[in-house]
Order: structure tokens, then sequence, then C-alpha cells
């Protein structure tokens, strides 16, 4: 990761632009730890895209936790065509 003050950005946003899109991250340093980071579209939508799968394979694991402790209701064909109507 690239570290640089927020004047560096300024002055010359294309350079910083580059490193981005090469996929190397830039941190931005501001005063009291205020820090940013940019992060290309790609690595963010990588970034994204973990973050919703952890989060559906946590709904999975829940799930058959639940099916491990008999949390479940049975229902038939016949009851669920029911319910439909």
């Amino acid at each position: 990761m690239v570290a640089l003050r927020t004047v560096d950005i300024r002055n010359d946003f294309k350079r910083v632009s580059e490193i981005v899109t090469a996929g190397e991250p830039v941190l931005i340093a501001r005063p009291h730890n205020d820090n940013l980071v940019v992060l290309s579209e790609r690595a963010y939508n990588e970034m994204a895209r973990a973050q919703r799968n952890a989060e559906y394979t946590a709904k999975i694991e829940q799930s058959v936790q639940q099916i491990r402790e008999g949390k479940v209701v049975v229902k038939t064909m016949e009851e669920l065509e029911a319910m439909a109507e």
C-alpha cells in the first residue's frame, strides 16, 4: 500500500490514479488518523463480493445448525399447496 499526503494527491492526481488502477491501494494520510484508502473499482468489487460470500456462508452455517438442533418445520406437499390458495 502506498501512503501519501493530501497535498500529494492534489499535486499529482494522475500519478495517484495510475498507481490505483495498477492494483495498488493508496492510503491518504490525514490529520488525527482520519485516513482514507483509495481502491480501484475492481479491488472494491472483489472486496464487496468476498463480504457478501462470507455473509451468505454464515447464513448457510446458521441454517445447518438449526437443522441439527431440530429447529425445523415439516410440511407435506398438500399442506404447502393449501397454504398457497
